[in-house]
């Protein structure tokens, strides 16, 4: 490795969201910061007689106007979704790849479960009517690696590629993955994660996660560190970031919105909430150590919550081992409260946020929560000014994988 590849940093140039509250970072942002909740009940065709009745839907998004019909017929949902997010991040970061160099650019996605809508619709047929109706894309469309690959075959990128399979929190660990391939050489990694788990097939399978909230009423349905949190609700969407290498962003006039300071993953096993505190608690020890930060430089903490009352009280511990005496300080928001928690796409909807964050001042509020029953200050009510350099993300997987994600505001050199 050369001195210069040593030097290396990634940081985030560029955002694209498509989410329950807003598609486009600026429509997403609006809406977190006023704590607006678009929980409602599900309208999906197949889905409206199901025990799940609540979640966070994608409603203001017609892909026929963002993807040219040769790749919506060969996609699910999910890719759908991160293909979008991918334009906007590409464009917003104002990135135009050299064609010259192919090789420069790479593709992250995490998934948790692929596209199954279209893996659906395509076994209809097989059982309905005949193998001879079942389509060529079926073997690639509910694939975990379709977004990627996708992505990387529409925008001609043909550096390192990668999917994060490691549950929820691959949300967070895809961006890592991203930061250490610029750090290693790749000048720019689109990477991020988006979901599409409203769909009948896929909504079955969820049932079988304990963890699942089945209260109809939407403003009870998820709410994270309450004394009557009983589970999260779903939701569909996620985000998609550009990262690039410093030096490179600021050569070609590019804004640093936010550096990769540190990362951590540790893994504690499936739905076992209390053991989760100490697996998150190291993740958070060691993604600040691997920051150079101390916990009083933690200016606020967009938290995993999960809506469990099990597994939101090993997580305001693990801050309080993690953090000290300062986890009862520091501002702690969790905007999914008012969006739902769309799997691997919940934790990059939190990076954004926390880059929109840092970027205007201004702490997010908690939708929904109104009394806490953990020692955190959660941000509840209304959003707060702040002066914020540094957040801290972090996810968890129902599966037992842990994540830590450091990011500093960026700005001038």
């Amino acid at each position: 490795m050369t001195s210069r590849q040593r030097n290396r940093r990634a940081v985030i140039t560029g955002l694209g969201v498509v989410a329950p509250n807003g598609v486009g970072a600026d429509a997403f942002w609006k809406a977190t910061r006023q704590g607006v909740s678009v929980l409602d009940r599900i309208s999906r065709e197949g889905c409206t007689d199901l025990p799940l009745r609540i979640a966070g839907q994608v409603r203001d998004f017609d892909p026929r106007t963002a993807i040219d019909n040769r790749y919506l017929v060969q996609t699910d949902r999910f890719t759908h979704y991160a293909m979008a997010a991918a334009d906007q991040a590409v464009a917003d970061a104002g990135f135009t790849p050299d064609p010259e160099q192919p090789y420069a650019v790479g593709v992250v996605t995490a998934a948790g479960s692929g596209g199954g809508e279209f893996g659906q619709g395509e076994l209809q047929q097989l059982w309905g009517k005949g193998p001879q109706f079942v389509g060529p894309y079926q073997s690639i469309a509910w694939f975990y690696a379709a977004s990627t690959g996708q992505i990387s075959i529409r925008g001609g990128y043909k550096g390192p590629c990668a999917v994060v399979a490691s549950d929820e929190a691959g949300g967070l660990d895809a961006i890592a993955h991203a930061a250490r391939a610029v750090e290693h050489g790749t000048d720019a990694v689109v990477v991020g994660a988006a979901e599409a788990p409203l769909a009948p097939y896929s909504m079955v399978c969820q049932l079988g996660y304990p963890e699942l909230s089945l209260d109809d009423r939407a403003d009870r349905a998820y709410l994270p560190f309450s004394p009557d949190a009983a589970g999260f609700a779903p939701a569909e969407g996620g985000a998609m970031l550009l990262l690039e290498d410093e030096e490179t962003a600021r050569r070609r006039g590019a804004a640093v919105r936010a550096h990769i300071a540190g990362h951590a993953a540790t893994f504690t096993g499936a739905s076992r909430w209390a053991e989760s505190r100490e697996g998150l608690a190291a993740a958070i020890r060691i993604a600040l150590e691997r920051a150079r930060i101390a916990a009083e430089e933690v200016d606020v903490v967009f938290a995993d919550a999960l809506g469990v009352p099990a597994a939101d009280r090993a997580e305001a511990l693990a801050l309080a081992d993690a953090l000290g005496p300062y986890a009862e300080r520091v501002p702690v928001t969790a905007p999914k409260s008012g969006t739902g928690r769309a799997y691997c796409g919940a934790p990059a909807l939190d990076v954004t946020a926390a880059v929109l964050a840092m970027e205007d001042g201004v702490l997010p509020p908690t939708p929904n929560v109104t009394v806490v029953a953990h020692d955190l200050a959660l941000v509840t009510g209304r959003a707060r000014p702040a002066e914020l350099r540094t957040a801290l993300v972090l996810s968890r997987g129902l599966m037992g994988s842990n994540s830590a994600l450091v990011l500093r505001r960026g700005g001038p050199s």
